[in-house]
């Protein structure tokens, strides 16, 4: 299966268009975190250096052909001396499949807070997924073989009073990247949208769904790195006609709190037809 490296390559096609490339998949659409990390990777691509990714707000808009390259216009909405703004459109055969807005900031001083990480099993501790799917889910492992993905155990999540659906999640990249703050951001932007709809299935375990995402919004709050530990503490606050909101936060093994999520995504009951 394709590394991040060939899942997130982008060619230049004009001033502010760029083509992302198709890659080997299992999956019957593009998945989406590819799709927002190809978009966001094109943004980049249109700032200055001093200017890092502070958030992103996307919305997947038709199902993508994993078999065809996706083109991305970016829009230059806006460059200030602080922050620039960019409109990224992803395009396959002349129709929108993806549309997102990023927001870029050159860093100030301010006041400084964060939640406390909440008291999970640290991923040593707990077996690779590769080597805990069933059988039926196996495909998924082979499908991101290049992250080593670890589940908490539900006996073992950290519960919070009054949260109905919750899960988490160790993650990391196998493989060691380069140093640029930016290719950890644009890789983290991929892994995001990777187990976190899940969490609006963890108490309806039982019951089949189609499930695909439909919108997506994350903060980039403090530096990381995405080929060490991160947790992902995921939640879903509700679900109804057919859609599930879910939410995460993402800390570094040694607690620190270094993006946020929201993302709502389609679970609607699966019909016989």
């Amino acid at each position: 299966m394709a590394t991040i490296e060939e899942a997130l390559e982008i060619e230049r096609l004009e001033r502010d268009i760029f083509r992302g490339a198709s890659t080997k998949t299992q999956l019957q659409r593009t998945f989406g975190g590819q799709v927002a990390g190809q978009a966001l990777v094109s943004a980049v691509r249109t700032v200055e250096p001093r200017f890092q990714v502070h958030s992103l707000h996307g919305y997947f808009l038709r199902p993508g052909n994993p078999q065809e390259p996706t083109v991305y216009q970016v829009e230059r909405i806006r460059d200030g001396r602080s922050f620039c703004t960019r409109r990224v459109t992803g395009i396959q055969d002349g129709a929108a499949i993806f549309t997102m807005s990023a927001s870029f900031h050159v860093g100030d001083e301010g006041p400084e807070h964060q939640d406390v990480m909440p008291d999970v099993p640290m991923p040593d501790d707990l077996p690779d997924a590769s080597t805990t799917m069933s059988p039926e889910r196996l495909w998924a492992m082979r499908e991101w073989e290049h992250w080593d993905i670890r589940m908490v155990p539900q006996e073992n999540v950290s519960r919070r009073d009054g949260v109905v659906s919750q899960q988490q999640v160790w993650f990391r990249y196998r493989h060691l990247l380069p140093d640029d703050p930016l290719v950890h951001v644009c890789t983290l932007a991929y892994m995001s949208d990777m187990t976190l709809l899940g969490s609006s299935k963890v108490i309806h375990p039982d019951e089949p769904t189609q499930n695909a995402s439909l919108d997506h919004a994350m903060w980039f709050l403090r530096p990381f790195r995405a080929d060490e530990w991160l947790l992902y503490d995921q939640s879903s606050p509700s679900a109804a006609f057919g859609r599930g909101l879910t939410g995460g936060k993402i800390f570094t093994r040694d607690g620190t709190l270094v993006a946020a999520v929201v993302q709502e995504g389609l679970i609607r009951t699966l019909r016989e037809d």
